[in-house]
């Protein structure tokens, strides 16, 4: 990596996602959103369906169909944090009162 060099392409990692990613899901019970995935027994290797780059480009650009629950936890999250940040703030000024006095 110090010369930049890539090992894989992004086909091949992205097959190697892929194929970790089915393996865990069918552990959870859970199910996937392509219905066209399946594994190839020449290749021995899961293959997914097109991709929609569409799709991809908007949940890039805030318009995924999570996006707003995401919005949502991280303003609860900030909010909820606010008495660590209130804390630290108010150490700090009393560590700044100490130093001057000193």
């Amino acid at each position: 990596m110090a010369w930049n060099i890539k090992r894989f392409s992004n086909d091949e990692l992205r097959s190697r996602f892929v194929g970790m990613m089915v393996e865990q899901v069918k552990v959870l019970g859970l199910t996937l959103p392509d219905k066209d995935i399946r594994f190839n027994e020449e290749t021995k290797k899961w293959e997914h369906g097109p991709l929609d780059w569409n799709e991809f480009k908007d949940v890039l650009a805030g318009k995924g169909p999570c996006n707003a629950q995401r919005l949502e936890r991280r303003r609860e999250a900030h909010d909820d944090g606010a008495w660590v940040r209130e804390a630290a703030a108010e150490y700090a000024r009393k560590q700044a009162e100490k130093e001057d006095a000193a």
